[in-house]
């Protein structure tokens, strides 16, 4: 099982290459939702990481499939662009899936 990086700039590429893990770089929601689309039916991706700027493209499909994915989670990381709000995203993912509000 491996990683895959969805990232919308060459930093987090090369950063995230020096640790093994490979990735695309997009810019539109229709290049994310294609290679998610692409990642759903490959069984060796266990996490897709992906930049905090195309989450915020395309969130609500995003997470939509993070609730229905079974083989695999979508995590968002912070960027060097990011302002990352990344704790309320989890809450609110926590308290959507198991009803605990923390």
């Amino acid at each position: 099982m491996r990683f895959f990086l969805i990232s919308d700039n060459i930093d987090a590429i090369v950063g995230l290459r020096l640790a093994g893990i490979v990735g695309v770089i997009l810019h539109t929601e229709k290049e994310v939702k294609e290679t998610i689309e692409k990642i759903k039916n490959d069984q060796t991706v266990a996490a897709v990481l992906i930049t905090e700027k195309l989450m915020l493209l395309c969130g609500s499909w995003i997470y939509k499939i993070k609730l229905e994915a079974k083989n695999f989670l979508i995590v968002q990381i912070p960027d060097r662009h990011g302002t990352s709000g990344i704790g309320e995203v989890i809450s609110k993912y926590i308290k959507d899936v198991i009803g605990i509000k923390i």
